[in-house]
């Protein structure tokens, strides 16, 4: 039987290590496909600029969390 806190951590852990990827490879591809029209929009309209940006920040955060729990419910089902 594995200990309570490895079974705590490990998962935790895994976690985190996934956000991470996830995180900046969110952020890399945002950057590199619409970095450009976001720039644009920053400068010629700002109130479009901050709506688009708030949409994005919940669609990142929306998206993650699906991804993340459904590949952590796979993980640890392996792991039992």
């Amino acid at each position: 039987m594995i200990p309570v806190k490895k079974r705590v951590l490990r998962p935790f852990l895994i976690e985190i290590a996934l956000y991470a990827v996830f995180v900046l490879a969110y952020f890399l591809s945002v950057l590199h496909f619409l970095g450009g029209w976001l720039g644009d929009l920053f400068e010629h309209q700002r109130e479009w600029y901050a709506a688009v940006t708030i949409i994005l920040v919940v669609v990142q955060a929306a998206g993650l969390e699906l991804l993340t729990g459904w590949i952590l419910r796979w993980v640890r089902q392996r792991l039992e």
